[in-house]
């Protein structure tokens, strides 16, 4: 049995709210008053020294905020860091957990017409507002941003298209080779929009109306989210489109090209992408040798590219699928302390 984190958070929980203009009227009327939780490391109130600023991307149907619930025989994110810390593992860190929740269920972190532009959110308001406010060690090279999934995913197109701002990125089986993750939930996605007459529309106001979300729903809401992350169109509903004809599930080619232009394995392939990620002084990444969403093949791309191209990183697979891995952060986050950091004395 594995045990359970009894202890209290050694440091404390402040809440932001900020005021977005780059996330005002989105598409899907979502706030664009945001809140972002920081956690301050034990004996910040103590002294005057500035510490490493670490940013923890949520993956898709999260929050930063489901990274501080309980968890029985596990601990949530402070906690977690408290232990490493505890083990001298690592140092203490200021720890940033946003709220880019969305009406679709989730976010991958870049800028859309529709969904708003988060890359934006995080880099000209998140960041000049926790490094305003708190004692946050100056320059990018003392800033991790790390995540699971979708927040995988924006971590590493932090690194990929704004690495300027970032001394090390974590990608925990991050979404790629979009070939493999997405083109298979197409038809399936199709044949549940048929019991709203194909409208994206009337799915949306179902969704709106209901007191629960099934699995079938969410899994309709991510690739909506999908659309309209890669693909938005804000004169369709909801800014939905996809990359498939209605009645035949046909690739319709220039849409599936847009979607494809934001998969990490064709981004890696840009030189301007190359020298970003060689810029960074770490990049992790890993997926587990089972992951049910053959996220485990592009991870194996990406890490073949990456070597090719020259480009330092570090890169593991693991005995398990995409589910129950917060674990791993024990391995991620003491890695990406060092290169903000250095090593501990």
């Amino acid at each position: 049995m594995p045990a359970h984190n009894f202890a209290h958070y050694r440091g404390r929980l402040e809440y932001l709210n900020i005021d977005s203009t780059v996330l005002w009227n989105n598409r899907l009327g979502d706030p664009s008053h945001r809140d972002v939780a920081v956690y301050l490391p034990e004996g910040y109130d103590q002294s005057d020294e500035s510490y490493p600023l670490m940013v923890d991307l949520a993956g898709f149907t999260g929050s930063g905020f489901s990274h501080l619930g309980w968890k029985a025989f596990g601990e949530n994110l402070p906690q977690r860091v408290d232990r490493l810390i505890a083990e001298e593992k690592m140092g203490p860190v200021i720890l940033v957990m946003p709220d880019c929740f969305t009406s679709l269920g989730g976010n991958q972190y870049i800028n859309s017409a529709v969904m708003g532009n988060w890359s934006d959110f995080l880099l000209q308001e998140m960041l000049p507002t926790v490094t305003g406010r708190f004692r946050v060690l100056p320059g990018a090279e003392h800033r991790a941003v790390f995540g699971k999934s979708s927040g995988g995913y924006g971590a590493l197109m932090q690194g990929m298209l704004t690495a300027e701002h970032w001394g090390a990125v974590a990608c925990h089986s991050g979404d790629m080779a979009f070939d493999l993750v997405y083109r298979a939930d197409f038809p399936g996605t199709l044949m549940h929009l048929s019991r709203y007459g194909g409208s994206v529309e009337r799915f949306m106001k179902r969704i709106g109306s209901t007191r629960a979300v099934t699995g079938n729903e969410m899994h309709t809401l991510m690739v909506l989210a999908m659309a309209a992350s890669y693909d938005p169109d804000p004169d369709a509903p909801y800014g939905v489109r996809l990359p498939v004809t209605e009645d035949t599930c046909e690739l319709i080619e220039e849409r599936w090209k847009n979607w494809l232009s934001w998969d990490p394995l064709t981004k890696v392939q840009e030189p301007e992408v190359q020298e970003r990620l060689k810029s960074l002084k770490g990049l992790f990444i890993d997926c587990g040798d089972q992951d049910q969403y053959n996220l485990l093949f592009g991870a194996r791309r990406l890490h073949r590219e990456l070597s090719v191209a020259g480009i330092n990183h570090h890169y593991e697979e693991f005995d398990d699928n995409h589910s129950g891995i917060d674990y791993r952060m024990d391995v991620s986050l003491p890695y990406l302390y060092e290169c903000i950091a250095g090593p501990l004395r």
